[in-house]
């Protein structure tokens, strides 16, 4: 049985996706797409951090995702650009309009 199929793994991904769900659809846009294409491909230690990272407040993703700020934390600043990267690239979503 492969790893992701597990029934802690599916427990863990409905929490993962409960949790990328904001009060900021702005967040939303950002984090689901994230979660959905990125998180599987991400090493341990990068997995960790948008796991740490999701349980900050509203206001902080949206002023670190927004480039308003920076977060203070190296783990977490290193996530917040992969997800402002992957958010930047025009074909990180088959439903995007041309």
């Amino acid at each position: 049985m492969n790893d992701a199929t597990t029934p802690e793994a599916l427990a863990q991904r409905k929490r993962l996706h409960w949790h990328s769900r904001r009060g900021m659809w702005e967040l939303d846009l950002l984090l689901i797409p994230f979660l959905e294409h990125c998180y599987d491909s991400l090493d341990v230690d990068d997995q960790a951090a948008y796991r740490e990272l999701i349980t900050e407040e509203d206001q902080d993703l949206f002023a670190w995702l927004m480039r308003r700020d920076v977060p203070s934390n190296p783990a977490h600043r290193r996530i917040v650009e992969m997800i402002q990267a992957h958010a930047e690239n025009a074909d990180n979503d088959p439903r995007r309009p041309v």
